[in-house]
């Protein structure tokens, strides 16, 4: 099996699997307890919290630990929102966003929030004079995802957090899941957001953490309660284990991004180049996106069937967003990037990681060829 569905999971790495192993052996203990036990515990977890701010040049104190991708988008929204009403209820986002903020978006809606959802351009890319036009006195946040998962589009977020700091007092949120261990992710004075989330079992480590950090000490309202754990903004037993895996798969991550950034370069030059001499088919994602995300479409085919015929052929893939895949319907980012109505079925997305070899590579251009050949052969 040649897995290439890295946006929707990764394998863990083995020296991360055998750390949890390891962690969960020894460190077993309640982190809040008071006891030995409890206090070498969390110690651990204190150097984990230490290693990945120092990662992302920000304080200890100002990472939160999360069950993922989507609580860490979500307490962002709500737990910013909840603190700032007085100031205004106005918030800025993006028509291609995860739908851990686009279903946040849908509720302060509800809530009697203004949401102005910004369009992007052919490349997925929002313009910066369309963040703005749109800022106002009381903006409270922008909320604007880094790499979108489906297609790969790269926002220019150093820009956009130049201007939303220079221009208003909203908080700038950033969903970097697809983008960190693949493009630089880091607090950077005024250059930087005011809050990153970061999902664990993207960067081959375990599903189930998660984390929001923040440039500065946060206002921001807690939305689970109970213990009073994670500086009181994210009640709940900590996953010791799980966290100090994070951290070590982060720092795995941070270490070799410029190696994996330059075979995912050269990998994603390969397969597209093989993509575009087959019939029918266009490729939805850029030059200008992030390398280890190719996304393509056959004309009047359906990507369930080409995903289950690759499939067949050892090759995993997946529909556009795995979280979406299932529900057999036009992805709002497809509808926001305005493809043909020919090629808005037939959205395949193929996606590398840090365990994806050369070989690899190869084996899966030559399966997409002789797939998709058949199949539009057939056809005709």
């Amino acid at each position: 099996m040649i897995y290439f569905d890295n946006s929707a999971t990764t394998q863990p790495l083995p020296d991360v699997l055998q750390a949890f192993v390891t962690i969960n052996e020894r460190y077993y203990a309640n982190p809040s307890s008071i006891h030995e036990r409890g206090v070498e515990a969390n110690a651990l977890l204190t150097r984990a919290r230490e290693q990945i701010a120092t990662l992302i040049q920000t304080e200890a104190s100002r990472v939160i630990f999360t069950s993922g991708g989507t609580e860490s988008n979500n307490l962002a929204i709500f737990g910013v929102t909840a603190s700032t009403q007085h100031i205004g209820k106005h918030v800025i986002t993006t028509a291609i966003e995860h739908p851990s903020v686009g279903e946040a978006m849908k509720r302060l809606e509800k809530e009697g929030y203004d949401i102005t959802y910004l369009p992007v351009d052919a490349q997925g890319v929002v313009a910066l004079n369309d963040v703005k036009q749109a800022l106002r006195k009381d903006t409270v946040l922008v909320s604007i995802m880094h790499v979108n998962n489906e297609m790969g589009a790269v926002q220019p977020i150093e820009a956009f957090a130049r201007l939303i700091h220079e221009e208003s007092r909203a908080h700038f949120h950033v969903d970097a899941v697809q983008s960190y261990g693949k493009l630089p992710v880091h607090f950077n004075g005024d250059a930087g957001p005011d809050s990153i989330a970061i999902s664990a079992h993207k960067i081959h480590a375990l599903k189930g953490t998660g984390l929001i950090a923040f440039r500065k000490q946060p206002m921001l309202t807690a939305q689970i309660v109970g213990g009073g754990q994670e500086f009181g903004k994210r009640s709940g037993t900590v996953a010791v284990a799980q966290n100090v895996v994070f951290a070590k798969a982060m720092r795995i991550a941070f270490d070799e991004r410029e190696q994996h950034f330059a075979n995912y370069l050269k990998w994603r030059h390969h397969i597209v180049a093989t993509l575009l001499q087959l019939p029918d088919v266009k490729v939805i994602s850029t030059k200008q996106g992030a390398p280890h995300i190719i996304t393509f479409s056959v004309a009047h085919l359906r990507g369930e069937i080409l995903v289950n015929a690759l499939q067949d052929k050892g090759l995993i893939v997946s529909t556009s967003s795995a979280c979406s895949s299932k529900q057999q319907q036009t992805s709002h980012v497809i509808t926001a990037l305005a493809i043909e109505p020919a090629y808005r079925e037939g959205v395949v997305r193929m996606s590398l990681g840090a365990l994806t070899t050369e070989q690899q590579v190869m084996e899966a251009t030559a399966i997409l060829r002789a797939v998709i050949t058949t199949i539009k052969g057939a056809s005709l």
